[in-house]
């Protein structure tokens, strides 16, 4: 089971001083920032899956990427624009959802092709049209004509794709898309696919659906799934059923979930193998908009606000050294939620939880082994994302390890 981290230029700088929040003088971005499979061990992802609209922008506008950084990905290659190890794999796709309020998808078969090719990817995807509905029960003569119109673009790009893959001599592997709205539908599309030609199917529009839904269609496509037929799952984490996946035929998945967790969720901000712990929320005084305009409206004082956001990093990196702290951190920490905060309901129970346990100090991952407890405060995009890969490689390893204890004994 091989696991993609979708691509959104998520860097952290090796240089980061945490004690005075300053990025160094002599600091270049692409050349000095670095992505999550260059901080750390454990390996973080098997992959990573870049799309078109990202890179080259679709019909809301232009992608993620400078123009610099485009130009560097197509005349390097996405292996070495990403300082990949040979290890990792490359995944390109089109990011249907940056198009799916058009009739047709923007792309044409060559253009996506110039893409996966000029960048060097090992697989690439084919143009896909995201179904918004799920429907396990609609009749044939009840469906919604516009799903019955998406799944059959699907279906004819992904034809006109593997005819220019074939017809170019790509080296690329060709990765069918999979479109439906119901176990039946998604079967359909497999087993078209599969008489196209395809041995890997990318199944698509399945991030909505909940667990049972998936494995109903997994269920489903078995009926119709070649032996050889392998399985991806596009923006799908769901751990908990990944052993129930892998007998479906499903060898590889993509998602941003567990990073995006880091500073997205309300709660479960960091990863264990066994838990999940709430950050430590120190917002900063200068850039929290809502902050600001309490301070501005007179609510409360800013060298009041600002007195007390030190005093909470100080306190929490004295905790680091001693534990006996503890009484004094939730002290002030309290004080300055009342602060920031004092409508929210408060985080401070969680927030003792997760010192008491301490699981930054147990946890072997190099970030974890630098950061010390700054990876647990909930502050600035340094911390939030050296947290988030934290959780990509603590992701990653309970995959390995459900997949590699439900292997059958030889």
């Amino acid at each position: 089971m091989r696991f993609y981290f979708p691509d959104s230029q998520d860097q952290v700088s090796p240089t980061y001083d945490f004690l005075n929040e300053e990025y160094s003088p002599y600091r270049v971005r692409q050349r000095d920032d670095r992505y999550a499979h260059e901080v750390l061990n454990p390996q973080p992802y098997d992959g990573v899956l870049v799309s078109k609209a990202i890179v080259d922008g679709s019909v809301k506008g232009s992608g993620k990427y400078s123009m610099p950084q485009r130009e560097r990905l197509y005349r390097f290659g996405v292996s070495k624009f990403f300082r990949l190890p040979d290890n990792v794999s490359t995944l390109g796709d089109c990011g249907a959802f940056n198009y799916a309020d058009e009739e047709v998808p923007p792309y044409s078969v060559d253009e996506v092709l110039d893409f996966y090719e000029g960048c060097g990817f090992d697989s690439g995807i084919s143009i896909d049209h995201v179904i918004f509905g799920y429907d396990p029960d609609v009749s044939d003569a009840e469906v919604n004509p516009a799903w019955v119109k998406r799944r059959q673009i699907s279906l004819r790009y992904a034809e006109d794709f593997l005819a220019g893959v074939q017809a170019r001599g790509c080296k690329i592997e060709a990765v069918g898309a999979a479109q439906g709205w119901s176990p039946a539908s998604y079967a359909d599309s497999v087993m078209r696919l599969q008489e196209i030609g395809y041995q890997r199917i990318a199944l698509g529009g399945m991030v909505p659906l909940k667990t049972d839904d998936i494995l109903a269609c997994l269920k489903e496509i078995d009926t119709v799934r070649r032996p050889e037929t392998q399985l991806h799952l596009l923006g799908i984490t769901r751990v908990g059923s990944i052993e129930e996946f892998a007998q479906s035929g499903v060898t590889s998945f993509d998602s941003t979930a567990p990073f995006r967790q880091s500073f997205m969720d309300d709660r479960n901000n960091y990863h264990t193998p066994t838990e999940t712990f709430t950050a430590i929320r120190v917002p900063q005084v200068d850039g929290n908009p809502a902050l600001k305009r309490r301070i501005l409206s007179g609510v409360v004082s800013q060298s009041l606000v600002k007195a007390a956001e030190r005093e909470c990093l100080k306190r929490l990196r004295g905790y680091d050294r001693d534990p006996g702290l503890l009484d004094k951190v939730i002290d002030i920490l309290g004080e300055y939620e009342q602060l920031v905060v004092p409508e929210k309901k408060s985080r401070l129970a969680a927030y003792q939880r997760t010192l008491e346990a301490a699981p930054w100090k147990t946890c072997k991952c190099t970030l974890c082994r630098k950061c010390g407890i700054e990876i647990i405060i909930f502050r600035g995009t340094e911390r939030n994302k050296s947290r988030g890969f934290h959780n990509l490689a603590i992701f990653n390893r309970k995959v390995r390890n459900i997949v590699q204890s439900s292997a059958p004994e030889n």
